[in-house]
């Protein structure tokens, strides 16, 4: 019996490497992976769904799900994950010394919707009382001039959200002190050329995001597994199908983890982080599945409806398919 042929769009991860070279094979599927950047990736399947499975931003994903035709299903699995407590960078010229300071500031972000800028506003609104309605917002480019918003938003008025000038970039205006910050998924370019002009906020932002796990609980979810929603509809085993491969691709690299022979990685003490990260996380600390990320899924949906992205709070349970929810027994 021949297999259904689907395309997949991801970057190149270690935890989804065996679904490319082929150690790992979803049960009835065949799998044509297409190795892409993530912004490509997105901006593909946001924009022509040209895929029939792909990674996804988390974000964008949630937006899909305020148009009337959802064009999407996802699945519980998470290619990226990332504390984002180093990813607010501020200008000399500014006078920013702590959080609170961004309040009222004009902050500079690639997107408005992006999934990054979203985790940083929410958790600065939860732990230093910033209203992500205070500063404006400038989108575009942070190394490219002209970059636009992958899906037209409809924002309530409170947020002041302008599009910079097409020949400017984002990190040249906050070397220049055309705004006072930016939050976005890279460090502008100019952190590295222009160090003097342009600082984190939180330059101890390991230890940040270590004290923030432990009171929250929360390892942010940047990226899903997004299916077509009309290829879902006409194969609904395909969700279980695909998740169960998810999961065995990645523990494969847990288990590559223990072997202390040869690292696999390129990293020079991979055994101690490894066990630093099973002290703190957990030994799944990058969990799959819904329920193990209920609770940061639902922060996360929280803070997309109070930034205006989702015209109404949607629930954990909303963006996943049904199947996937749930495991037979025997």
């Amino acid at each position: 019996m021949s297999k259904l042929r689907l395309s997949f769009s991801c970057w190149g991860y270690d935890r989804t490497r065996a679904l490319v070279d082929g150690s790992v094979a979803p049960e009835g599927i065949d799998l044509n992976c297409l190795t892409n950047v993530v912004e490509e990736t997105f901006f593909r399947m946001a924009r022509n769904r040209e895929f029939e499975i792909a990674e996804m931003s988390l974000s964008s994903y949630c937006v899909s799900l305020s148009r009337p035709e959802r064009p999407f299903i996802a699945i519980p699995v998470f290619p990226s994950r990332m504390f984002r407590h180093g990813f607010t960078f501020v200008s000399a010229k500014s006078g920013i010394k702590e959080p609170k300071d961004l309040a009222g500031k004009r902050i500079g972000t690639p997107e408005y919707q992006l999934t990054a800028p979203v985790w940083i506003r929410g958790i600065l609104q939860d732990e230093y009382g910033v209203d992500p309605a205070s500063p404006d917002y400038f989108t575009g480019g942070l190394f490219e001039p002209g970059r636009e918003e992958k899906i037209t938003l409809n924002l309530p008025e409170k947020f002041r959200v302008r599009t910079i000038p097409t020949e400017k970039t984002l990190s040249g205006m906050i070397e220049a002190g055309e705004i006072d910050a930016i939050q976005a998924p890279h460090p502008p370019s100019t952190f590295y050329s222009a160090p003097q002009a342009v600082k984190r906020l939180h330059e101890n932002y390991v230890e940040v995001e270590r004290a923030y796990f432990r009171k929250t609980r929360i390892f942010p979810i940047m990226h899903t597994v997004a299916i077509r929603r009309e290829v879902y509809e006409a194969n609904r085993w395909i969700a279980q199908a695909l998740f169960k491969a998810f999961v065995a691709a990645q523990r494969k690299v847990y288990d590559g983890f223990h072997h202390h022979e040869a690292y696999q990685t390129m990293l020079p003490w991979q055994m101690a982080q490894v066990e630093e990260a099973q002290r703190i996380l957990g030994d799944d600390w990058w969990a799959y599945g819904f329920e193990p990320n209920r609770h940061v899924l639902d922060t996360f949906l929280r803070y997309h409806h109070e930034q205006g992205l989702s015209p109404q709070r949607l629930k954990p349970e909303e963006l996943f398919a049904p199947e996937t929810f749930e495991s037979f027994k025997i």
